[in-house]
C-alpha cells in the first residue's frame, strides 16, 4: 500500500493582496526541497478571511487557479486551499484541489460562519466530495465545517470507509484555538481516519489574531504533527498500511449508525 506525503503550509498572508500573497507562497514552496504528494494551504490563502467578496473574488479561470496549476506541475504534487470565487452571480468560499496533470476539483464551504456574517456574503455548498489520489481517498472541508461532525462522518461505501484522510483548511482565531485542537483530534478518532488541519498565523486587518496550531492526527487520536506559531512548513508521510491495520484491529465503524443527509 502506497504511503502519502503531505505538506502543511502555515502562513501569514497579506490582507486583500492576491499578487503579493502568490509571490510569498511561491517563495515558501520554492524552499520545499523534499518530494511531497499534497501541499495544503489555508482558507482564503490569497486574501485573508474577508467578507468583501465582491472586491476580491476571482473566476475559476483567474490568477490564483492558474498559479496553483503551475505549482502543482512544478512540484509534481496536488496543491489545495480555499479562495474566493464568483460563479453564476454568486460568491463561494471554495476549496480548490489541483493536481499535477491539470485536474481540478472543488468543494464549496457548507457551514458559513454567521458570527462574522459569512452567510450574508457567500453561498453555501451542498455536497461533500471525495478525492481519489494515489490509492488514497481524501475528504476536504473548510474551517467552520469542523464544528459539524455529521457533515464529516466517514460512512461505509461498498463495505469500506469512504475516506482515509480528512482535510480542514481554516482561518481559526487564537481566541478559540482550544476548540480547534480538540475537534481535529475528535474527527480523526470518530472517523477512523487521518485528520489534517491547516491554519494561518499573524493578525489580520480586523485585528483578529491567529496562532496556527496546524496539525495532523492519526486514527487513534495520536498527534503526528503539530506546528507552533513560528512554524511555516511541515512535511509528514502517512502510512496506509498502519491505517488499514488499525481499522481491522478496531472496526468500530461496523457498529456505526447509518443515515442519509438531505442536501438543499
Amino acid at each position: 500500500m502506497q504511503d502519502l506525503t503531505i505538506t502543511l503550509v502555515q502562513p501569514q498572508p497579506a490582507w486583500h493582496q492576491i499578487e503579493k500573497n502568490l509571490t510569498y507562497f511561491s517563495g515558501l514552496l520554492a524552499s520545499l526541497h523534499q518530494p511531497t504528494d499534497v501541499v495544503v494551504l489555508p482558507e482564503m490563502f490569497t486574501t485573508g478571511f474577508t467578507m468583501d467578496s465582491a472586491r476580491v473574488a476571482e473566476k475559476m479561470t483567474g490568477r490564483t487557479h492558474t498559479w496553483m496549476q503551475a505549482q502543482a506541475a512544478r512540484l509534481k504534487a496536488a496543491v489545495c486551499g480555499s479562495i474566493v470565487i464568483k460563479e453564476n452571480g454568486h460568491y463561494y468560499n471554495r476549496f480548490l484541489w489541483v493536481t499535477a496533470n491539470g485536474e481540478t476539483r472543488h468543494y464549496d464551504k457548507r457551514h458559513l460562519f454567521r458570527m462574522a456574517g459569512e452567510h450574508d456574503h457567500y453561498r453555501a455548498g451542498s455536497k461533500v466530495i471525495t478525492l481519489a489520489y494515489k490509492g488514497w481517498r481524501l475528504r476536504p472541508m473548510v474551517c467552520y465545517d469542523l464544528r459539524f461532525p455529521v457533515w464529516a462522518r466517514n460512512q461505509t461505501e461498498s463495505d469500506r470507509l469512504a475516506y482515509d484522510l480528512l482535510l480542514y483548511v481554516a482561518n481559526w482565531p487564537a481566541a478559540r484555538v482550544n476548540a480547534w485542537d480538540a475537534l481535529l483530534r475528535a474527527r480523526a478518532i470518530e472517523n477512523l481516519a487521518y485528520c489534517a488541519g491547516v491554519n494561518r498565523v499573524g493578525e489580520d486587518e480586523k485585528s483578529i489574531v491567529y496562532n496556527g496550531h496546524s496539525a495532523l492526527y492519526g486514527p487513534k487520536g495520536e498527534k503526528l504533527c503539530f506546528m507552533e506559531e513560528n512554524d511555516t512548513i511541515a512535511t509528514i508521510t502517512l502510512s496506509k498500511t498502519n491505517l488499514e491495520a488499525f481499522r481491522k484491529q478496531f472496526p468500530a465503524y461496523l457498529d456505526a449508525d447509518n443515515f442519509n443527509l438531505i442536501n438543499e
